[in-house]
């Protein structure tokens, strides 16, 4: 199925991480998100990935803000075992699209769960697999999994990557277990951070972000699969990570007193709008 566009043009971002081109942000008329144009081909795609600080392709600590980041992910990994662990499954198996390095798999796999994940970039699918006994793949096992074979699938910070929206979120359907969950991370574009910096808006990361969400544009987006939003859970340390490097694409400097309290007002308005910086849906397989 076609996605269809309005001519709205939401906002024009630079590409401040690999190319330094300039994309527009079109609003999506059919379900409200914010879509990168114009969207690099599948050929030149893997290219926007080119970089050293890429973070989450590497296990790199060079210097205090990736220290920062490792001591982050280290709480939130804690923080996504015991969301998972709330859900009742009885096999415990795990699918998570595009995980990284494997991290979040090495913890859940250290914690009962019989995990598999698909991970594109081979550097980062090689660090992955040495962490998991070879539990990663390539992208093209996703269609070689039978179905109903999971009873959670998760995509952290992912889906916005991810080229074919509404075909992954049926091959989602096919892949869950009956009452099983599908728990979605993405950056939302309606949050205080978002509107503070504009275009400036580390986490827009164009081109490699190709969509841009809001929750609304989430329940319409997987409600088409019959699946259905439990909840929607904030990420706190998000908006401080992505204030600072908002900071340094606005200004040329890191400045982390004010991003950090860029993203401290953030989270602060957040406690009442329900708008945070980045949120977890926990997507029930109704």
């Amino acid at each position: 199925m076609a996605i269809k566009n309005s001519n709205h043009t939401h906002l024009k971002v630079k590409d401040h991480s690999v190319s330094g081109e300039e994309f527009e942000l079109i609003l999506n008329s059919e379900y409200g998100f914010l879509q990168t144009t114009p969207r690099p081909s599948s050929d030149k795609l893997p290219s926007y990935y080119q970089s050293e600080d890429y973070i989450s392709h590497t296990d790199s600590k060079r210097n205090l803000f990736e220290k920062v980041y490792h001591l982050v992910r280290t709480i939130s990994l804690k923080k996504k075992l015991n969301l998972i662990d709330s859900f009742p499954s009885g096999d415990k198996k795990l699918l998570d699209i595009g995980c990284g390095t494997g991290d979040f798999l090495q913890t859940a796999q250290q914690n009962g769960w019989i995990v598999s994940g698909i991970e594109p970039n081979g550097q980062a699918r090689q660090i992955a697999n040495k962490k998991t006994n070879n539990s990663v793949f390539e992208t093209e096992q996703l269609l070689k999994f039978s179905e109903d074979s999971f009873d959670v699938i998760t995509l952290w910070h992912v889906l916005e990557h991810l080229p074919n929206l509404e075909e992954h979120v049926s091959i989602f359907k096919k892949l869950l277990k009956p009452n099983g969950r599908l728990i979605i991370a993405v950056p939302n574009y309606k949050s205080y951070d978002a509107n503070h910096y504009k275009q400036f808006w580390a986490a827009y990361d164009v081109p490699r972000h190709l969509w841009h969400f809001n929750q609304d544009s989430i329940s319409k987006l997987v409600s088409k699969e019959s699946f259905k939003v439990e909840k929607v859970k904030p990420m706190w340390f998000d908006s401080f990570y992505v204030s600072m490097l908002s900071e340094k694409y606005k200004s040329g400097n890191m400045n982390p007193i004010k991003g950090f309290w860029i993203g401290l007002v953030s989270n602060l308005k957040a406690l009442a709008s329900k708008e945070a910086s980045s949120l977890i849906y926990v997507i029930e397989n109704s």
